[in-house]
């Protein structure tokens, strides 16, 4: 008994914490928001017709067993509000944009939590947050920025592969947009806003989008997810490389590539742009009105020169190629075997 003296509020507030999720784990046993009858949390909000905009009964939460006081504290067997909302229960009410990535951290930075629901699941999506440029700028005083209900929204969250979800991969650039898309919140930043409308007519945008290629590249892919920051300078090729491998090595194996890294250029970006990667085309090497090569070589350069032998090789073999083509159909035509030609 003598030990209880050094048990501290903050410890009689963390043991009722575990218990209240005990509690609604055994309410939560039939899965979903139905199953919490006897939650007063779930109860009074109902009755007063005021449940949290976007709540659904297929949230993760609620499926593993978490109600209302998982997250936001307080006694969710008791009728009378005052006691149930009490700071003695535990109560902890909404928290502030600031607190919020701790506030979901308390569970999702706890690996031995977690292991009991998602063993898979990484527990260090707070300690990356921080070194995000929301993050940053949110330690600075910024509260403008995302925190982590901004991108999975609040009592709504269903896991990413859910189509519904806000983080599926297909609604993913939607997510983003609705922040840097909207000009009056991004007007503090300097940022541009139409990165969203240039990744829609990008070959990885229609790819995505149109086709509903979910292989496809979204903005996470190359920014980051809870860490999400613009490439550096250095890092630029590595990210396009996670799926241009042989491209990267290509390139960074080059003349132009050494001397690109040296200079601080953003190796594939100062050719395909980012946002708006268009589908590539031959025209794009050489010195014609539609080859990116002039937009650092002008005439009488060595550069130039180059760019424009290379064009003139590029148009010998889609020649060359044509020509093959056509006598390896007329072979096939013949009825002759083609296999080994097409190959």
């Amino acid at each position: 008994m003598a030990g209880l003296k050094h048990i501290t509020i903050h410890g009689i507030l963390a043991i009722a914490f575990v218990a209240f999720a005990m509690i609604a784990a055994v309410c939560m046993a039939e899965g979903g928001l139905d199953a919490l009858t006897g939650d007063s949390c779930v109860t009074c909000h109902t009755d007063a017709e005021y449940l949290p905009e976007g709540l659904v009964k297929e949230d993760v939460h609620f499926q593993v067993g978490l109600s209302c006081a998982g997250c936001h504290g307080g006694d969710p067997t008791k009728d009378d509000q005052d006691a149930a909302m009490s700071s003695a229960a535990g109560f902890v009410g909404v928290p502030s944009v600031k607190e919020t990535p701790a506030f979901c951290g308390k569970c999702h930075s706890d690996i031995e939590f977690m292991r009991r629901y998602q063993p898979q699941i990484q527990t260090d999506q707070v300690q990356q947050y921080w070194t995000s440029k929301h993050g940053l700028s949110l330690a600075e005083g910024d509260g403008n920025v995302a925190v982590c209900t901004s991108c999975h929204t609040s009592h709504g969250v269903l896991p990413a592969s859910d189509t519904r979800s806000s983080v599926h991969a297909l609604n993913v650039p939607g997510t983003c947009n609705e922040c840097h898309g909207d000009a009056d919140h991004m007007s503090a930043s300097g940022l541009p806003t139409d990165q969203f409308d240039k990744f829609k007519q990008s070959v990885h945008g229609v790819a995505l989008l149109d086709n509903q290629d979910t292989g496809a590249p979204a903005c996470n892919d190359c920014h980051g997810n809870h860490g999400a920051a613009p490439p550096d300078v250095s890092s630029v090729a590595q990210i396009c490389g996670q799926c241009h491998v042989n491209n990267m090595q290509y390139f960074s194996a080059s003349k132009m590539g050494q001397i690109w890294d040296e200079k601080g250029y953003r190796s594939c970006e100062e050719c395909h742009g980012n946002h708006e990667v268009t589908r590539t085309f031959d025209d794009m090497v050489g010195t014609g009105d539609r080859a990116v090569c002039i937009n650092c070589h002008e005439a009488g350069e060595k550069g130039f020169e180059a760019a424009g032998r290379i064009h003139e090789l590029l148009v010998e073999l889609v020649g060359a190629h044509e020509t093959a083509e056509a006598q390896r159909a007329e072979v096939a035509r013949r009825g002759m075997e083609d296999e080994e030609i097409g190959f």
